[in-house]
């Protein structure tokens, strides 16, 4: 049986497992997206159990968010958990913007873009420099009052921002950057977050690629921000991994996607994907038991990353 969690303070409940849908319609992102593509892809992770789609305003400046408008209009939407975000402001070259009127006109045109009347999670996508983070919080929580968000999240924000933002308890969920490769959330984000019961979703969970294993240590030069010795330890982390995957008959993504949703302090793990192919795969992941044992291995093996 699919697991599944509840996000933060909120009603929304959703598998373990969603996608990160900037390459669907994110044409201000990737080079060469095929819309087609991006419309088979949200319609292949409805239809292989994953419910929540993760999306945002800056995907393609609204594109994102029209196409999976069109997908839901073909599917039972109250079986759909959709995320979105906003803080680029397109009538100000898309410098930050928390400011409680433009949250909640964000919100509206994000519901016109999905073609629904609620949002399942609603982010602040980006702290600005200006507002406070408890009044532009409270902007959304007046959204979910209205009944036209269902839960409060904020996304990029230090420690410090996160803990202004939820001054009045009102941010059900945070989303931040977060892998095996990239582990800094863990010493003091995830244990505030624990103890005020606030969900957690990390974006590149994968660390663009790097943990499905498909890389060498021959691509060194293409992941800089390692050193030479890190690298190293990272490739032969991951042959490890590999070894774990070949007795479940699974890829190494498969195998690090399943680590991520057994992990308690992880709300819902959103590896992108461009291709159809590419969700199915992931969605795979959902069948895959990682054991204690194995579950250990794995974070030892990228223990101080």
């Amino acid at each position: 049986m699919v697991q599944t969690i509840k996000i933060g303070h909120s009603d929304v409940t959703s598998t373990k497992l969603g996608l990160g849908t900037n390459k669907v319609g994110g044409h201000n992102l990737f080079p060469g997206l095929n819309d087609d593509d991006g419309y088979a892809l949200v319609q292949e992770a409805l239809s292989d159990g994953i419910s929540l789609l993760d999306t945002a305003y800056v995907y393609g400046l609204g594109k994102s968010e029209e196409i999976i408008g069109d997908v839901l209009q073909k599917n039972d939407r109250q079986k759909v958990i959709i995320a979105s975000k906003a803080a680029q402001d397109p009538k100000d070259n898309l410098k930050l913007n928390n400011k409680p009127a433009f949250l909640k006109q964000s919100v509206d045109d994000a519901l016109k873009r999905l073609k629904t009347d609620y949002i399942d999670i609603f982010y602040i996508h980006f702290p600005d420099v200006q507002t406070d983070k408890a009044e532009a919080v409270a902007a959304l929580a007046d959204e979910k009052k209205a009944g036209k968000i269902r839960a409060v999240g904020v996304s990029n924000f230090s420690l410090d921002q996160v803990k202004e933002a939820n001054a009045d308890g009102q941010v059900d969920i945070v989303e931040d950057n977060y892998s095996l490769l990239h582990r800094g959330a863990e010493k003091e984000l995830l244990p505030y977050l624990k103890a005020d019961g606030i969900s957690f979703v990390p974006y590149f969970p994968l660390a663009s690629g790097l943990l499905t294993g498909k890389y060498t240590a021959a691509d060194a030069s293409k992941f800089d921000q390692f050193s030479a010795e890190q690298f190293d330890r990272i490739i032969k982390a991951l042959d490890q991994v590999r070894q774990i995957a070949d007795k479940k008959q699974a890829t190494v993504a498969q195998v690090m996607i399943a680590w991520y949703m057994a992990d308690p302090d992880v709300s819902v793990v959103i590896p992108g994907a461009r291709k159809a192919e590419q969700v199915k795969s992931n969605a795979d992941a959902l069948s895959i038991d990682i054991s204690d044992n194995e579950f250990k291995t794995i974070d030892q093996l990228f223990a101080g990353f």
